[in-house]
């Protein structure tokens, strides 16, 4: 059996058991071997399945557990959409993901750093002078977590002045 053949099999049985964990191990993978358009449609899985755990959780009135492997990787593909609007500059639509990941999750550490990521997005902070001015890229990296975890003193600030204006974080 071909690499493409089998690497192939192993992601349809990974999308049929919901495993999104095991597709995130064969993502290396996929990079190597699929086109372009195949990996859209890897992507495009996760987070299909990503959203159908997110419906889930939310109708039990429940919280994912980042030391459950598949919660963490729902909650990672779910940050990593949300990066992708950010980032192209839908600055209201990664609000509002930030804003439900925040609450998403038990991990307390997770649900500040993406309430810092949900307020920069609703004051329409731009994605690169968030990572300029409020993330530290260099202690996330430290740190090895998926989501941007460490800050800069500016991430401060805009607390303060989120806070003096009378919004809630």
């Amino acid at each position: 059996m071909s690499k493409d053949k089998e690497l192939k099999e192993k992601v349809l049985k990974a999308q049929q058991e919901g495993d999104i964990a095991s597709l995130y191990v064969l993502e290396q993978q996929a990079h190597d071997t699929f086109d372009e358009d195949a990996l859209q449609g890897f992507y495009a899985n996760i987070l299909d399945l990503a959203f159908e755990r997110l419906t889930q959780t939310l109708e039990e009135h429940t919280k994912m557990d980042m030391n459950e492997v598949q919660d963490f990787a729902t909650l990672r593909a779910l940050y990593e959409y949300a990066i992708e609007h950010y980032s192209a500059g839908k600055t209201q639509d990664a609000a509002a993901l930030f804003e439900v990941l925040s609450g998403l999750s038990n991990d307390e550490k997770f649900s500040a750093a993406l309430k810092l990521h949900w307020m920069a997005a609703q004051e329409k902070i731009s994605f690169d002078d968030f990572l300029d001015k409020i993330a530290d890229i260099e202690a996330t990296q430290r740190a090895g977590t998926f989501y941007i975890s460490e800050f800069q003193s500016e991430a401060q600030k805009l607390l303060d002045n989120l806070k003096y204006k009378g919004k809630k974080a």
